[in-house]
């Protein structure tokens, strides 16, 4: 009943900048905390950022100081701004939200994801 819709992955340079962007939309509620997760080759998926309804954030030890997390609740969107880029980042980037529906209940929904890749 919520569907998220990943934008803005891509190929990028080591140093290099890109930003991601995440809608939610179906017959929401509210949304109590929205994040982006990621997961490389090889590995477990991780968590990069969440961001709740009153616009607190946290960041993995990782991207700390160098990814922002943002929220524009009127739209139900979320962004990932993200320098400072290295190789390690690479990885598939998706997108997480938690909230209520509007006719009750709650939902964790995911989308499809975006690739990020970093080459140096």
């Amino acid at each position: 009943q919520v569907q998220l819709v990943e934008s803005g992955g891509g190929l990028v340079q080591t140093g290099g900048s890109l930003r991601l962007s995440c809608t939610a939309s179906g017959s929401i509620f509210s949304i109590y905390v929205m994040g982006w997760y990621r997961q490389a080759p090889g590995k477990q998926r991780e968590l990069v950022a969440t961001i709740t309804s009153s616009i607190r954030t946290n960041y993995a030890d990782s991207v700390k100081g160098r990814f922002t997390i943002s929220r524009d609740n009127a739209k139900n969107t979320i962004y990932l701004q993200m320098n400072s880029l290295k190789p390690e980042d690479t990885a598939v980037y998706s997108c997480n939200a938690n909230g209520r529906y509007e006719r009750g209940g709650i939902f964790n929904s995911w989308g499809q994801g975006t690739q990020v890749t970093v080459s140096s």
